[in-house]
């Protein structure tokens, strides 16, 4: 017999809103001020290096990634680099933490419809400040039972997430654009897990999708969504 769908996780970043096009953005100006130094392909090839590196240090997020281009740009400039470079990166992440939010198409109508018969909760990862912030402007908070911002995704989290905030990971659904840290883990704590796919998706975050796991669902987009949690019921 199929347990009851009865609370549904979301993730922030470009699954409810935008967000790795202000990190794209950000790279090709980072490949502008390094042209000199570096061609566009071995520059990114070392700055995912340097980000997959740094994980374990700075986590996921803004702050994570504007160190990760000073690290490479110090190492492809053989300690060379301009201290004006080394400014202009951080102006840039400094912008990217001012950047606006912009939700992306059912976002709001989606969350409205799954919250009047669902606990619904936010798990996002990245640093704690420009999340809590991204959720204050996006004007979504209110609709959320929970809100957890954690270090990392793993079966082990949406475990612990969804006893939580719900009845155990059997009983919910995580939904986002992720198939590494948003879909996968989640069906392995137990639970459903949702792809729906983004334009833009960071390289540390592909995987392969689990087509054929009976609990896995690929939507276009968030506004299918109503009707597949209808249907599971």
């Amino acid at each position: 017999m199929t347990e009851k769908l009865t609370t549904i996780g979301f993730d922030a970043d470009d699954t409810l809103w935008q967000n790795e096009r202000f990190f794209r953005l950000t790279q090709d100006r980072f490949a502008e001020l390094l042209a000199e130094y570096s061609d566009r392909a071995h520059l990114d090839e070392r700055l995912l290096a340097a980000e997959r590196r740094n994980l374990g240090h700075y986590g996921f997020g803004i702050k994570g990634f504007v160190l990760s281009m000073i690290e490479t740009a110090i190492e492809v400039t053989d300690e060379q680099v301009p201290a004006p470079v080394i400014r202009e990166l951080i102006d840039a992440g400094q912008e990217m933490l001012r950047h606006p939010i912009e939700l992306l198409p059912h976002a709001r109508a989606a969350v409205e419809a799954v919250a009047d018969t669902h606990r619904v909760v936010l798990v996002t990862k990245g640093d704690l400040l420009d999340q809590e912030r991204k959720l204050a402007q996006s004007g979504l908070g209110d609709l959320f039972d929970g809100v957890e911002i954690v270090s990392d995704k793993t079966p082990r989290t949406y475990a612990e997430v969804f006893t939580r905030h719900g009845e155990g990971p059997e009983r919910a659904m995580m939904i986002g654009n992720s198939l590494k840290s948003d879909v996968v883990p989640a069906l392995e704590a137990g639970g459903w897990g949702v792809y729906v796919p983004h334009g833009m998706t960071w390289a540390l975050e592909h995987a392969e999708e689990p087509a054929g796991r009976p609990r896995y669902h690929r939507l276009d987009d968030l506004g299918g969504l109503p009707d597949l949690v209808a249907a599971i019921g």
